[in-house]
């Protein structure tokens, strides 16, 4: 197998002394901006050696992004290029605006499209919006990394993609996993016949009846995990077991709301850290939930593996008309030494909201924890005990069992 490049196979202590040397580099980076100078102030740049010193760190959310972007617009003082140094500046739903560089595989995408076997000899549809958001950008540049041919097709217009497709002949597809299924469906109405062979999809769920109706076509096909904000962050390989962390970033699991790590295995909100000098993020919050897996890819690839998106990690819950947050839920926890976690359960009593805090302790008397509940949730609700190990290990820390329809 021939591998992307030698990054992609290093040994645990290569990977290890490489990181000593680019972490405090990076936090040096983002210590001298703006966005970073009340959260890495009193951090020493050059004690962030490892994966444990960066997990004493703080968490940047995208609430804090957005924040930042309205009172310093339009990237709120988070790069180290102005806004004119970039190529691109996109515009994402809230609105969030992120740059792009012009620079080749910026968002480090060439990695996945060579896993799925795309390269020099491919005509790559990428059905990825254009507009606004930088998606289409980033598959484009990953495949001008790995020398294929782009058809800028854009969402929509199925009928005409056919066409194209046909006239082409492209090869691949990069896009939605079911917008392949659109066009395919549509070929067969037109009588017309693909060339598909690989696609590598992205921003939606590929389930497995979908990704085996396309290999019943000759579609290999293969799916990633990446975000405006940080590009690709973890992708899958012809083995199809988990998604191998980019060589670009840095991943770590945590319980959601909080920076704490949880136990490999165990389902938590996802945290980034970009090694892109250009767009420092350090702990980046993505609001996505997955797991770290054991092992190492048999595909050969050495970088830590992920279950893949598992579900939001921002279960904001209004309750009684007010929200709660997961961060309110760890302020919860932190106030009582002995409390290990707790959950939160919304649900109905008649006509009315009824919230419950069911809290991981040794203790049996619930009076103790009423204060705490009240002040740091802003609401009153009946309090469960449990033993430790009793609440599930499935990052869930707020739980709506309210039926809506």
């Amino acid at each position: 197998m021939v591998f992307f490049d030698d990054l992609e196979t290093r040994s645990g202590d290569e990977r290890a002394a490489e990181l000593a040397d680019i972490l405090p580099s990076q936090i040096a980076r983002a210590k001298a901006l703006g966005g970073y100078k009340t959260t890495l102030a009193d951090i020493t740049a050059r004690d962030i050696t490892s994966a444990t010193a960066l997990a004493q760190l703080p968490v940047l959310r995208k609430s804090v992004l957005s924040q930042a972007q309205g009172s310093e617009s339009p990237l709120g003082g988070f790069t180290t290029r102005n806004v004119t140094g970039f190529g691109h500046i996109f515009q994402s739903p809230g609105p969030l605006y992120e740059p792009g560089g012009i620079e080749i595989d910026w968002w480090r995408m060439g990695r996945f499209l060579h896993a799925c076997g795309i390269g020099s000899g491919d005509i790559v549809q990428n059905c990825f919006a254009y507009h606004l958001t930088p998606a289409g950008m980033i598959f484009e540049s990953g495949a001008r990394a790995v020398g294929a041919t782009v058809l800028p097709a854009g969402t929509g217009q199925t009928e005409l993609q056919v066409r194209a497709a046909v006239d082409i002949g492209t090869t691949a597809y990069a896009g939605t996993p079911d917008y392949l299924k659109v066009i395919l469906d549509a070929a067969d109405e037109m009588g017309e016949t693909l060339s598909f062979t690989k696609a590598a999809v992205g921003g939606g769920a590929l389930f497995p009846s979908l990704r085996q109706e396309y290999a019943d076509r000759g579609i290999a096909c293969l799916q990633c995990y990446a975000t405006a904000d940080l590009g690709n962050i973890a992708y899958e390989s012809a083995a199809m077991e988990g998604m191998i962390v980019d060589e670009g970033v840095m991943v770590e699991i945590v319980t959601p709301g909080t920076g704490n790590l949880v136990p490999d295995g165990e389902v938590g909100e996802v945290l980034v850290t970009s090694f892109n000098a250009d767009y420092p993020l350090i702990r980046f919050a993505t609001g996505d939930l997955s797991a770290v897996m054991s092992g190492t890819s048999p595909c050969g690839r050495s970088n830590t593996r992920i279950k893949g998106w598992m579900g939001r990690a921002d279960q904001t819950t209004k309750i009684k008309g007010m929200f709660v947050r997961p961060e309110q839920v760890a302020a919860l926890v932190a106030r009582h030494d002995e409390v290990d976690r707790a959950r939160v359960v919304a649900s109905r009593q008649g006509e009315m909201d009824v919230m419950t805090v069911r809290i991981e302790t040794e203790a049996e008397d619930t009076s103790i924890y009423e204060s705490s509940v009240l002040s740091t949730l802003k609401l009153r609700g009946a309090i469960e005990l449990v033993r430790p190990g009793e609440l599930p290990r499935d990052g869930v820390v707020i739980e709506d069992q309210r039926q809506y329809d």
